[in-house]
């Protein structure tokens, strides 16, 4: 008899190693392979050539049929990270730190559609329902028709899946789901893997759509192999900062609408609120102007966003400035402080530099990094913008500054905020018929040898 061959999986990323040891090659983690049972563990299947399949039904990609109805949640900003609403036999999976409110989101959720005549089964593999009922009672959703299961069988899931049949299944959380004909522990990447493609063929198979709430690891991605990811329709994620009240649900990945697509909630003690004007709540009360302060025109998914980037740049009294970021990349701060030494002779050595996106918002457009620029400039001339101005466009490694897109959604975001002024590169294209002033520089060393008279 062959003896079967051993399979060793990373629990962190899910490579396959032929043998164990203490460290990953893949991913560089240590003590995260474990020792698990092939999929398939039995005699070797025939190749595909040996027996004939059937036919698979064909259609033509031109022909009229209808498109599916969407199901509206009633939550405005759900649905607009949807894309417009729930689409029947999709799969959604929606993952963020622990304690962010996925679950409170969720049951709001499952309420809200529910109360709009959508079937809905929570299915919960951490909680009881008399725990779940008691979150829902605290939320005001106790009178909500939301039907509730504790189970972490997935054939026991899917059973009763099939039997009742509801329009929206929650199951909350997928590292929980076990599998009986895996043989490896619950939120192993063999039972995480083997669970999420059950779930969505049963969602494709029997027109019901499926949201799966996935854990994330320390770096922020959701913890199992990425194939999942790759298995569903759309991936959410959920993300804040713990000491802010802010909550942006953001979607990375949407087979039916635009990616990228963002959603603001506000957590208040009863509950996830959402928030129909998100540049009001992050930009906040400006009296003002104050250095070290800019403003940003910016765009997420289809929305324009105003927010804040706030910069300190103080003597260091060490060998090694800090450079500390919240709410920006790092490595692209490194990069215009590189461009404003290198093209405007402004020096940050021996300073410690802040930078601060106010609110807890996350950017990562690269249309901010003139708002950056001018921050950093701010700060360290103690100089003031100009009053109510906003600040948006990319700068290039030469110092040249290249236009942002969509600069008319940008611009009438600000005017409709009291915003007068608009700092931006000289391609970009002034708003007809408003009030908003465009004042165009061609390069990083003319804005700041006209506003602040440095470099």
């Amino acid at each position: 008899m062959a003896k079967q061959s051993q399979n060793f999986i990373c629990q962190a990323c899910g490579a396959a190693h032929s043998k164990w040891s203490g460290r990953c090659d893949a991913c560089g983690a240590w003590n995260t392979i474990v020792e698990e049972q092939p999929l398939s563990s039995g005699p070797a299947a025939k190749s595909l050539g040996t027996k004939r399949g059937k036919g698979m039904a064909l259609t033509d990609l031109a022909r009229e049929e209808a498109p599916p109805p969407r199901s509206s949640s009633g939550i405005d900003e759900l649905d607009r990270v949807l894309g417009g609403g729930l689409v029947p036999s999709s799969a959604v999976l929606v993952g963020g730190d622990p304690g962010i409110g996925k679950s409170t989101l969720l049951l709001q959720a499952a309420a809200s559609f529910a109360r709009a005549g959508t079937s809905c089964i929570y299915v919960s593999g951490e909680e009881a329902s008399a725990q779940i009922r008691m979150r829902a009672q605290r939320l005001g959703l106790g009178d909500a028709p939301v039907r509730l299961a504790t189970e972490t069988n997935l054939r026991n899931i899917l059973t009763t899946l099939e039997a009742e049949k509801p329009d929206l299944a929650i199951i909350d959380s997928i590292q929980t789901m076990w599998a009986d004909n895996v043989d490896s522990s619950p939120g192993s990447v063999s039972q995480v893997r083997a669970a999420a493609h059950e779930l969505t063929t049963f969602a494709k198979r029997n027109g019901i759509a499926v949201i799966l709430v996935g854990h994330v690891t320390k770096e922020g991605q959701i913890a199992g192999p990425r194939v999942i990811e790759h298995m569903v329709d759309t991936v959410l994620y959920f993300e804040g900062e713990r000491g802010h009240q802010f909550r942006i649900l953001r979607a990375v990945k949407n087979r039916f609408g635009p990616a990228d697509e963002i959603g603001v909630f506000e957590m208040t003690g009863a509950g996830l609120a959402q928030v129909s004007n998100p540049s009001a709540l992050f930009l906040g009360d400006r009296d003002e102007p104050q250095a070290g302060a800019a403003v940003f025109a910016g765009i997420e998914g289809s929305r324009p966003v105003l927010c804040e980037f706030q910069a300190l740049v103080a003597p260091t009294p060490h060998s090694q400035p800090r450079r500390s970021t919240v709410g920006w990349d790092g490595g692209r701060l490194a990069m215009i402080l590189a461009v404003l030494e290198a093209r405007c002779a402004i020096p940050f050595s021996g300073l410690d530099v802040y930078l601060n996106v106010a609110g807890g918002l996350r950017v990562r457009e690269p249309a901010a990094d003139l708002a950056v620029a001018a921050a950093l400039l701010s700060a360290r001339e103690d100089v003031a913008l100009p009053p109510h101005s906003v600040v948006f466009g990319e700068i290039s490694l030469s110092g040249a500054l290249r236009p942002a897109g969509q600069t008319e959604n940008r611009l009438k975001e600000a005017a409709k905020l009291g915003f007068s002024t608009a700092i931006a590169p000289s391609q970009s294209k002034a708003l007809a018929g408003e009030d908003m002033a465009l004042r165009h520089y061609p390069d990083l060393a003319s804005l700041v040898g006209d506003i602040f008279g440095a470099g």
